[in-house]
């Protein structure tokens, strides 16, 4: 009895010792986080478009570049490889670059939409998880095609006055205001993201029909451009809507608590990690495992969307970690695939010659 309670003893002296030498035995079973698995894609999943989750939580399949070039738009920051969305999304896109110079805009200088398959990104947005946001500069597209460093290192231009949170009117024009009308004249944008100065300055300025204005949301960050979200496209029964936007112009009470001290207060308490940082696939709709795992693209050519109806290469993006170490996900649930279209020619069109609150999210 005594030999097998010294033998007991040795054997918890060593397990202690074990777990104080070797802590990251625990680690290495970890699972790993979702956004260097989406991250690390290059290309969408072949299969027909849908949407799993809310914007800030989920992914989508059967994703379409926009191409780096068209008529009436270009692509910004390309390194980052996030010109992919929902094929209603780029759709939409193409239609308001080629209606905005219609209305005398010079033409869109795109941000981010979407990366290839979705979910949560390695850096810098929330939402975009679904291919169903995207972001359009307020500063205008030159008549002269940008270069791909100059894509990379150009500022847009904030529209927001130095130290103020109203609209510097030496930038703000009638033609930002028209490109925003536009945008939520569509049925398909369920609303529109904007500095509270931007907004405040529509309720000051817009005459005729506002119905318009109630799309048009207030939001930290977004004085360089604005944010444009679709709702869930039919047929994507897995995506979940946000609840809609208050039936009247927002120029009230709501926008005046923006013009408070309350919104721009720092965070109190220890600081929270962002959802990204610990978000894994555990945490997203199980069918994005399925969309991760799910087979590329012939090529990116076959699904980038070019403004004429030609395909365009996109630029090479910028290398992501890959998940070689990461541990293995479920086996995926099987997803419908079907042949990858793009979209029928359209017409061509002569081109005339934010800092969010820390912490916040949308």
């Amino acid at each position: 009895m005594r030999g097998m309670a010294a033998l007991a003893r040795v054997a918890a002296i060593l397990s202690a010792f074990a777990m104080a030498t070797f802590p990251s035995s625990v680690a290495l079973t970890k699972e790993p986080l979702a956004k260097d698995l989406f991250g690390a894609k290059q290309l969408p999943a072949a299969t027909k478009p849908q949407t799993y989750g809310f914007y800030s939580k989920g992914c989508f399949a059967g994703g379409v570049a926009i191409a780096t070039d068209g008529p009436t738009w270009q692509a910004m920051r390309l390194s980052r490889n996030r010109r992919w969305g929902h094929p209603a999304m780029i759709k939409l896109i193409e239609r308001l670059s080629k209606e905005a110079v219609a209305d005398g805009w010079p033409g869109l200088l795109i941000g981010d939409i979407s990366q290839p398959r979705g979910g949560p990104m390695l850096d810098g947005h929330a939402s975009h998880q679904v291919g169903l946001d995207a972001d359009i500069w307020f500063t205008p597209m030159p008549d002269y095609t940008l270069t791909a460093e100059q894509r990379e290192n150009m500022s847009a231009r904030s529209m927001i006055r130095k130290g103020g949170l109203t609209v510097d009117d030496r930038l703000w024009t009638p033609a930002h205001q028209k490109l925003l009308r536009r945008a939520a004249s569509y049925s398909e944008v369920e609303r529109i993201f904007v500095h509270p100065g931007i907004k405040k300055k529509l309720c000051d300025s817009v005459s005729g029909d506002r119905s318009w204005l109630k799309k048009v949301r207030p939001f930290w960050g977004h004085d360089y451009h604005f944010h444009i979200r679709i709702k869930c496209q039919p047929g994507s029964s897995g995506c979940k809507d946000q609840d809609p936007v208050p039936d009247d112009e927002g120029c009230g009470k709501s926008l005046a608590w923006w013009f408070t001290d309350e919104p721009w207060r720092p965070a109190t308490g220890p600081a929270k990690p962002r959802p990204r940082d610990i978000m894994t696939m555990a945490s997203l709709p199980k069918q994005c495992r399925a969309v991760l795992d799910a087979p590329d693209p012939v090529s990116e050519t076959a699904v980038t969307i070019g403004g004429n109806g030609r395909t365009t290469v996109a630029a090479a993006p910028t290398p992501q970690p890959d998940d070689s170490g990461a541990a293995p996900v479920a086996t995926p649930t099987p997803i419908e695939s079907v042949p990858v279209n793009a979209f029928s020619d359209t017409p061509d069109v002569k081109v005339p010659l934010p800092k969010p609150r820390p912490g916040s999210q949308r």
